[in-house]
């Protein structure tokens, strides 16, 4: 299968922005690979890892080639996300991000704001941090003479330090309408708290950005985001959506190698097994057998999803609701069955490594933690009924800025 170990070539950062961005990824991958386990144990920024990616020219992948991006199609694009995810899923995070807040971009803006932000990110490398997060409503933007001003506070705002440029989302109190703008990280009055210790996702740098009297241009201001906006701007949750996806089964594929190897270096066979190697018991081959088998569904599911997500992005404005509820619908399946997956996974891989698996040095639990912390994003339960109510009632999925 794809995400056998062996696919994880070696190579070093010397040549890691040269050739296809798949073999980029990959010798990228295999560099995470090497730092991941002490990174964990750390938390903090992964500041080595976000400059190789800056040199690597993959950030720009989703920008057209007119102007001097990658012009890679989304199922590319979730390769790579899900590649990352496999060794290091905070990075897998970051370079998600860096996707989806471009294409809001393009999504929520006009072609101006567009070309300047992708021919500069182009241009300059710039890494986006994200503090948009609707979920915080007490960012507010009242008018200040011939600009804005902005004060708040914003969680989970993933990628903020050390990014170059950050969206932001913020209420306008006159009218209690959502607004979506960009500006640069280093913007007099912002704050970016390096607060995020959670068990999970220890290198995504999801604390929090605090606005004190930060001053905002119109031109920084993107159109009304979301379901406000045109159908075509209701395909950012889907984006949101079918990375995390991607994310999930990475996870669960990486967890896979890893008890693999364990497996066969270290594993003891049972005593009253009956058999001299564990790779012979008959249970921990069952269980090889049915982690395979979920993680074989989720992804079959998944890349259906990812090309049902091109096809909706390739309409452009002429896309409709039928055809935007087709490719969330065929999203919420993957993320549905990758996150039951991803979570099964992750927690049975000690049941075929046993006992010494668990050792805090080896910090092989970090799979279970990334995923049960990502997978805390939106509830699946929501996701089902959207499901459910297709099922029995042929209603589709309403956008939100959540879904």
């Amino acid at each position: 299968m794809e995400y056998e170990a062996e696919t994880i070539d070696s190579g070093t950062p010397d040549t890691i922005g040269t050739g296809h961005p798949l073999k980029i990824a990959e010798r990228l991958a295999a560099d995470f690979a090497q730092t991941a386990i002490e990174r964990d144990r750390l938390g903090g920024t992964a500041l080595r890892e976000r400059r190789l990616l800056r040199e690597s020219g993959l950030l720009n992948l989703l920008i057209p080639e007119s102007l001097w991006g990658g012009g890679s199609d989304w199922p590319d694009i979730l390769k790579i996300v899900r590649l990352f995810a496999r060794v290091d899923s905070s990075i897998a995070h970051l370079f998600g991000f860096q996707h989806l807040i471009l294409a809001t971009i393009d999504l929520f803006g006009n072609e101006a704001q567009r070309d300047l932000n992708f021919e500069r990110t182009v241009r300059h490398s710039w890494f986006w941090g994200n503090a948009v997060n609707p979920l915080d409503p007490n960012t507010l933007i009242v008018p200040a003479g011939d600009r804005y001003l902005v004060n708040g506070r914003k969680s989970f705002c993933s990628g903020a330090t050390d990014s170059d440029r950050l969206i932001i989302s913020a209420v306008d109190p006159a009218t209690e309408k959502l607004l979506i703008a960009f500006l640069p990280s280093n913007r007099a009055g912002l704050l970016i708290k390096q607060d995020w210790d959670n068990i999970g996702q220890r290198q995504t740098d999801s604390g929090t950005v605090e606005f004190f009297n930060v001053e905002l241009f119109p031109d920084e201001i993107l159109r009304e985001p979301g379901p406000l906006g045109s159908v075509r701007a209701t395909l950012r949750p889907c984006i949101a959506q079918i990375l995390l996806t991607n994310i999930y089964l990475g996870i669960a594929e990486g967890a896979l190698i890893e008890a693999r190897g364990y497996t066969q270096a270290q594993t003891r066979a049972w005593p009253v097994s009956g058999v001299d190697s564990p790779t012979e018991d008959p249970y921990i081959l069952a269980n090889y057998g049915n982690m395979y088998a979920e993680i074989a569904a989720a992804k079959v599911l998944t890349d259906r999803a990812g090309e049902s997500f091109q096809r909706a992005w390739e309409i452009g404005e002429g896309i409709n609701e039928n055809c935007r509820a087709r490719a969330a619908l065929d999203i919420a399946v993957a993320k549905t069955v990758a996150t039951r997956a991803s979570l099964d996974v992750t927690s049975r891989i000690f049941e075929v490594m046993g006992s010494r698996a668990t050792a805090a040095s080896a910090r092989i639990d970090r799979f279970w933690r990334n995923v049960r912390t990502h997978t805390l994003h939106d509830p699946i339960d929501y996701k089902v009924r959207e499901l459910g109510d297709w099922a029995l009632n042929h209603r589709i999925p309403k956008p939100t800025f959540y879904s």
